[in-house]
């Protein structure tokens, strides 16, 4: 009887801490931890987000750029925070699936270290040519690529990155043979491009949509399996070469593990208002973004079948782990 009353007990005191945590949070100013540096979808997004949030959450939030090692820098950062709701993340398919299969020795554990907030927005990936390319469909691609094995080069951000791995999940899909060559980034990648310098490359929707406005590359196709809302005249690469399409490539709000329920809750209804607010829908649209906005266990789920689905397409491309 005695072990009964002391477990009823500490229920109530559980949900009395539970109550005022939720009335008393956020106190102070709150951290998003960005793990790339200034520049790019990401830092789009997060100052999209830091500037909206404030309005109903009463607090700042202040962005801190910790970028390296693709990503890791900042996510093991966050990983090792006190969960108390004062440091969140700006993750992404790539600190979240793609490493966990690149790295022998990854220092933090995507599931386990971290709590999903909200898988934020899609970020969908083009393959991009230079004008005078000799086709203008992603099958008249894959169709030079067959006839100029191992000769057809394609640029990326970087070995290891969701636009290389768009590059290789098409070479298993169509049966090609293509050269990967990476770059620093996406910016590089397009400029040489736009150059003539590379034939072709993979790179992020928004990147190269007002190069392909002014004449300086044509896009042959999405990778996602639906055409983006900001090009709907562009086709996705799997209408005209079956079997193809890439996973989503998001970015996504985490914190570390442990984070008590109330400001979980919190974070994502505040995350999600402000991500659904008609001015910044609008704002990261224009960038050419997509507006997921899931629930927690929605993200769980997305970062877990990531994880497996890149696992194959890096096993199958025979990519060594570092």
């Amino acid at each position: 009887m005695l072990t009964f009353i002391r477990i009823f007990a500490g229920l109530i005191l559980m949900q009395f801490a539970a109550s005022v945590l939720s009335q008393t949070y956020p106190s102070h100013a709150i951290r998003l931890v960005v793990p790339y540096p200034p520049g790019g979808s990401t830092d789009l997004l997060a100052r999209a987000i830091t500037q909206k949030m404030p309005e109903s959450i009463g607090q700042t939030i202040v962005i801190e750029n910790r970028g390296g090692a693709g990503g890791m820098l900042g996510s093991e950062f966050v990983a090792r925070a006190v969960p108390d709701g004062y440091t969140f993340l700006l993750g992404a398919n790539a600190t979240h699936a793609i490493l966990k299969s690149m790295m022998k020795h990854l220092p933090y554990d995507p599931v386990n270290d971290f709590t999903p907030l909200t898988a934020a927005v899609e970020v969908p990936t083009a393959l991009a040519v230079h004008p005078s390319f000799p086709g203008n469909t992603a099958k008249e691609f894959v169709e030079y690529a067959k006839e100029h094995p191992g000769k057809l080069s394609f640029g990326s951000s970087g070995t290891g990155s969701p636009h290389h791995l768009t590059g290789e999940l098409l070479k298993q899909v169509a049966g090609i043979d293509m050269v990967h060559v990476p770059y620093k980034g996406a910016g590089p990648a397009v400029q040489d491009l736009i150059g003539n310098q590379i034939p072709a490359v993979f790179t992020t929707l928004s990147t190269v949509l007002p190069h392909m406005r002014n004449g300086k590359v044509k896009i042959l196709g999405v990778a996602e399996s639906r055409r983006a809302q900001s090009a709907p005249d562009v086709p996705t690469i799997g209408e005209s070469v079956p079997g193809f399409a890439m996973p989503q490539t998001w970015l996504g709000f985490l914190g570390p593990a442990g984070l008590p329920a109330p400001i979980v809750k919190r974070l994502s209804s505040e995350l999600l208002k402000a991500l659904n607010s008609p001015d910044t829908r609008a704002k990261l649209e224009a960038a050419g973004m997509i507006v997921m906005g899931t629930t927690p266990e929605e993200f769980a789920a997305i970062i877990k079948r990531d994880i497996e689905t890149f696992r194959r397409i890096i096993t199958a491309a025979g990519i060594p782990p570092e």
